[in-house]
């Protein structure tokens, strides 16, 4: 029973996955030699493109950043076991535009019942994962929410504490006061090591608000680290970050890309919205779905692909 609950509260890791923003938004070729080189060093280790995957038929060209063009990204956040390929317990869909400099940031349930596209099967959007591996889950997911992805983030939901221990952990403001694992959260400011944000940000049951209480904290750490990443203070320690993300950070973006997303797009990380998908439960079978209306599919499309500036 225990390891159900544990299982149960690896999903939607929102926060975890945003780190990625460090990269994009931190790094920059104006630091000393001995960070870039450390950074070039780091994102050649992450990337990872996608074999027999075109731009999407739903993008006519490629994008140029020096333009300032909206782009999108798949943030997957995968809890891989030995023995086991995974599968993407939290999936993020994430919009940027530099003229609004705005983000926009869809978080998709994973209990979504959808086509798994090259499946050829409807189940829960998060097994596409383990079907077909990022390719799969790309498809998938575009065909969703019917907007062309361009790039993808995957990061391994095991590495989370790492990575925010790595940036000397995160502040945060607290609004409601409870206790979790072990752990109890006043109320007020205050600093989460890598295992404390855990807790905090997946804490759900004990929330009056669930969901919208649960999501409230998962903002909190992601505001947290952004602000972190971007201290000179934590860049002293570049070197543990940039391995810890290596490790944990799997992208099909190439270094001469994200150099050009935080030279034309930094300003963009100063709004950051995040997207609610409206289901409702429902058992198929036995099994626990997501049911999202076509009129919900329709109003989250016609948002991300104004935000996209598509025609």
């Amino acid at each position: 029973m225990k390891r159900q609950d544990k299982t149960k509260k690896k999903k939607n890791w929102l926060k975890i996955i945003v780190i990625t923003l460090l990269i994009f938004l931190v790094a920059g070729g104006a630091y000393a030699y001995s960070i870039y080189h450390s950074l070039t060093k780091a994102v050649e280790t992450m990337h990872t493109p996608i074999e027999n995957r075109p731009i999407s038929d739903k993008r006519q060209n490629e994008i140029a950043y020096t333009n300032q063009e909206p782009f999108s990204v798949l943030l997957l956040g995968v809890d891989e076991r030995e023995g086991d390929s995974g599968r993407s317990d939290t999936i993020i869909a994430l919009t940027v535009n530099p003229e609004t400099n705005s983000v926009k940031m869809l978080s998709i349930p994973r209990d979504t019942r959808t086509d798994i596209i090259g499946k050829n099967k409807v189940d829960k959007i998060n097994h596409a994962y383990a079907f077909g591996g990022v390719k799969m889950s790309m498809d998938t997911v575009e065909n969703f929410i019917d907007i062309p992805l361009d790039y993808y983030v995957k990061i391994n939901m095991e590495g989370f504490k790492d990575i925010v221990d790595s940036i000397g952990g995160v502040e945060v403001n607290n609004d409601l006061d409870f206790s979790s694992e072990g752990d109890h959260f006043p109320i007020g400011k205050i600093k989460l090591n890598g295992a404390e944000a855990l807790n905090f940000s997946r804490m759900r049951y004990e929330d009056p608000r669930g969901d919208f209480g649960r999501q409230y904290r998962q903002r909190e750490i992601i505001q947290g680290i952004i602000n972190k990443g971007a201290s000179f203070a934590t860049l002293t320690n570049y070197s543990t970050i940039f391995d810890t993300l290596s490790k944990n950070i799997e992208t099909n973006l190439t270094f001469s890309q994200m150099n050009d997303i935080q030279k034309n797009y930094r300003a963009a990380a100063k709004n950051v919205e995040q997207i609610e998908i409206k289901s409702t439960g429902k058992k198929i079978d036995g099994i626990y779905y997501g049911i999202v209306s076509n009129e919900e599919k329709q109003r989250i499309h016609d948002e991300l692909k104004v935000h996209l500036e598509l025609k």
